[in-house]
């Protein structure tokens, strides 16, 4: 025991020579120790700062390449797919802003938020064409139903004209508009001015609602008919009168009025000549004719014992 406690004293003894003759050891190791920390990390930063380089060098290289792709033309079809870029959820809701216009909705600001769409337009034209022609054609075949005499053939060239009618008035229209008040534009300073393409989608969607309103026409009663159109006829006109207005306030009184004015004429002499050619009144021509009633000769109506008297 007495040597094992020896041992230890001279142990601890060699040790406090040794921290005596060389007292920076310690601090020496301890600062070593940091150092290569500091080292380690001044490494990890400058392999993040470099990653970090690398990745914005990557991000300008891409930017510019982009910017150095060629924009498509105006006459291939990569220049208006961007155009039919758009979900579900954006054409019903642009939808359900056409069928409750209200002052102080601007469908443009609203809805498109710079950002219109073809496929909307394009699918509403084709389906109010189709849903004409087709409506134009049961009227006939449900008046047959109720009275046997009249004759029912295809017309088939209602299709044609719907088409043609619907796509050119949902294109011409809006291009004479636009045309018109770029041109007051430059009259006017501070007139603003949608786009072109802003202006077909707004036509585009407001015809939405003479979809429903042409199945309705179905109903053999002229007045509900009537009716019906009026009420599509006021919500379709109210929301292109609420989205143009605060284009054409800016200009005078009387240019804003009559601009409207012809808006709404336009839009109503759209819904009557549908009105009037595909759910006309039938013509003549197809109503089979009775048979006609042939005079008899009087000989015939005379009894026997009359015409035995006239011989005489």
């Amino acid at each position: 025991m007495a040597a094992t406690d020896e041992l230890a004293f001279h142990e601890f003894e060699e040790a406090t020579n040794l921290l005596a003759e060389t007292p920076n050891a310690a601090t020496t190791s301890q600062s070593d120790a940091l150092t290569s920390r500091e080292h380690v990390a001044v490494v990890i930063e400058s392999g993040i700062g470099y990653r970090a380089e690398e990745m914005e060098e990557e991000g300008d290289k891409t930017s510019l390449l982009q910017e150095e792709k060629p924009q498509p033309r105006f006459w291939t079809f990569d220049y208006y797919q961007s155009f039919f870029d758009v979900d579900t959820s954006q054409v019903l809701d642009r939808i359900k802003g056409s069928l409750l216009p209200h002052p102080g909705h601007n469908f443009v600001w609203h809805h498109l938020r710079n950002r219109p769409d073809l496929y909307g337009p394009f699918w509403i034209c084709a389906t109010l064409a189709f849903v004409l022609a087709v409506t134009g054609n049961l009227t006939l075949v449900l008046a047959q139903r109720r009275d046997p005499s009249i004759h029912y053939s295809p017309q088939f060239h209602k299709v044609t004209v719907a088409g043609v009618t619907i796509y050119c008035y949902a294109w011409l229209v809006p291009l004479a508009l636009w045309g018109f008040l770029r041109w007051r534009q430059g009259t006017r300073e501070h007139m603003g001015l949608y786009t072109f393409l802003e202006t077909v989608c707004v036509y585009g969607y407001s015809l939405f609602v003479f979809i429903p309103t042409v199945v309705l026409w179905l109903i053999p009663v002229e007045w509900l008919q009537w009716l019906f159109g009026a009420l599509a006829l006021a919500l379709s006109a109210a929301g292109l009168v609420f989205t143009l207005w605060p284009v054409v306030r800016e200009d005078t009184r009387l240019v804003a009025i009559a601009l409207l004015s012809i808006v709404v004429l336009l839009h109503a002499l759209l819904a009557l000549g549908c009105k009037l050619y595909f759910f006309q009144p039938l013509p003549l021509e197809h109503v089979v004719p009775g048979p006609k009633a042939t005079p008899l000769s009087p000989s015939v109506l005379l009894p026997t014992s009359a015409q035995s008297m006239t011989t005489f």
